[in-house]
């Protein structure tokens, strides 16, 4: 009974999003793909309809930006790096920075179109979850 119940917690654990992509309650957008996701933070995509769209990184490494990179953008940070130093010189940035889950949730509750993600435990009704990772 013990190896069932074990079984049953790490099925939800692997089933349960531990991210979300969040935008602000004002934007109208209800939903987004990985691929337009990943056009946005690679600075190939800036709206969605009508909505101007700025993406917002945590700045560093931590796990859920790694976790991001790899299941979103599909890159290690090594080849990421990589391809900003390629678009720096067609005069690409990468997205804007903050430096901790909690700025980047009141930036995006405060920009109208500033996506970003966050752990999916820090979700209230102060943003709207487009996507979970």
């Amino acid at each position: 009974m013990k190896k069932f119940i074990l079984i049953c917690l790490l099925f939800e654990s692997f089933n349960a999003s531990e991210f979300s992509i969040v935008v602000s309650k004002k934007v109208t957008l209800s939903e987004i793909t990985p691929q337009q996701i990943r056009d946005i933070f690679l600075m190939k995509r800036h709206a969605i309809g009508n909505q101007k769209i700025i993406p917002v990184n945590l700045l560093g490494q931590d796990i859920s930006r790694v976790t991001f990179e790899n299941e979103i953008l599909k890159m290690d940070r090594d080849h990421l790096n990589t391809y900003w130093v390629k678009q720096h010189f067609q005069g690409i940035t990468p997205p804007i920075t903050q430096p901790s889950h909690e700025s980047i949730k009141a930036f995006v509750q405060n920009v109208e179109g500033a996506i970003s993600y966050i752990p999916s435990a820090m979700v209230d009704s102060n943003v709207k979850v487009i996507y979970e990772f």
